[in-house]
């Protein structure tokens, strides 16, 4: 498949009071034509600013991209001007942001909202604009779209207003769709609604899709790949199958031994121990060693490389390594395991070189 976007060694900082926070350490990934990408971790993990670089909408007075390329057709995005940026933002690039309330001006018609992309980025006139609008919201799923066209976003319901939100995003039929949380504030009977027409009007448009969450559960119903985002970087990638079914960073086992199912009986559901990496500070090894009941001595000394699971599935941990000891999984993630198909193949290092394992196992 074709790349239509390829992040290298990314590297963001927030210039504070207290300090440099290192939001984003190193972030690698790519985005294929036609793929849904899902980006998932804990709140404070990097999702949001990794993707608001994308878009250029990190606030200029304090933030700074350290290093790194956002390569789009062949182009750096980091390097572009804000009037470049201006030509690709809302035209080849869309966002969806997390309360559609906060997106939609409230004194503004939403067939004026729609028609506004159209008019700057197609050229088109206001008349032909405006039917484009009502194409658009019965594209979305909103009945009576000639008459809603001319109403304000207070006389929509939440996921209404998402789904008008969606319209804005889908104007101009970007290449890659940015969605943020896109259905946090909305109840689940309407999440899940949003989640499907999010599918359908991807095969209509032909988008790619990046798609940012806290929530695992939402993820298996919309990603073909998920990046696991930790301290400001991605530690495991791979299909969403390979995530689910398989995964191998102690991290992504205890988001999925949070998730509640119909096999868990206990009264109590996980939690992970401990709270996120101080990013002002960040630790000297992995990022994850104090909050892992597996941690050994290396964790606490040496960040883990990416080692390789399958062509498509990477995680950076040194339970990996060849000299590294066996350990159990939690429950919840042994009875995923045993659901996957097929052998798991063994995982090898990825990068040359960093093969020695210093460290004894502690703990558990």
């Amino acid at each position: 498949m074709e790349k239509v976007l390829q992040v290298k060694d990314l590297k963001i900082s927030f210039h504070t009071f207290s300090g440099e926070v290192q939001a984003i350490r190193g972030v690698n990934f790519d985005l294929y034509n036609g793929e849904t990408l899902a980006i998932v971790g804990e709140s404070g993990s990097g999702k949001s600013v990794t993707t608001k670089s994308i878009m250029r909408l990190l606030p200029e007075h304090n933030s700074e991209i350290k290093s790194g390329e956002i390569l789009f057709e062949g182009k750096d995005l980091t390097k572009l001007k804000d009037k470049e940026m201006q030509k690709i933002r809302g035209k080849d690039i869309s966002m969806i942001f997390q309360d559609p309330m906060t997106s939609l001006n409230p004194t503004m018609k939403i067939g004026k909202q729609i028609m506004e992309p159209l008019i700057k980025h197609q050229n088109m006139s206001r008349h032909a604009a405006k039917e484009r609008a009502v194409d658009l919201l019965k594209l979305v799923g909103i009945p009576k779209a000639e008459i809603r066209v001319d109403q304000y976003p207070h006389q929509f319901s939440g996921g209404m207003r998402q789904r008008v939100v969606i319209a804005i995003a889908l104007a101009c039929n970007p290449k890659i769709l940015i969605a943020d949380e896109p259905t946090t504030a909305l109840d689940v009977t309407i999440q899940a609604q949003i989640l499907e027409l999010m599918k359908d009007l991807q095969k209509k448009i032909d988008t790619s899709i990046i798609f940012i969450t806290h929530d695992l559960g939402v993820v298996a119903n919309v990603a073909d790949r998920v990046a696991v985002m930790y301290g400001g970087k991605i530690v495991e990638i791979g299909t969403a199958d390979e995530i689910f079914y398989n995964p191998q960073h102690p991290y992504t086992w205890g988001l999925i031994s949070s998730m509640p199912d119909m096999d868990t009986h206990d009264e109590e559901l996980f939690s992970i121990p401990g709270t996120p990496p101080d990013l002002l500070d960040p630790p000297k090894g992995d990022a994850f060693a104090p909050r892992n009941p597996f941690v050994m001595k290396i964790d606490l000394e040496q960040e883990p490389p990416f080692f390789k699971v399958s062509d498509t599935h990477y995680a950076a941990t040194w339970l990996l390594h060849p000299d590294a000891p066996k350990v159990n999984p939690p429950e919840a993630v042994k009875r995923r395991q045993n659901q996957f198909a097929g052998n798991a193949p063994t995982a090898t290092l990825e990068k040359t070189g960093q093969g020695q394992f210093p460290g004894k196992k502690e703990g558990k």
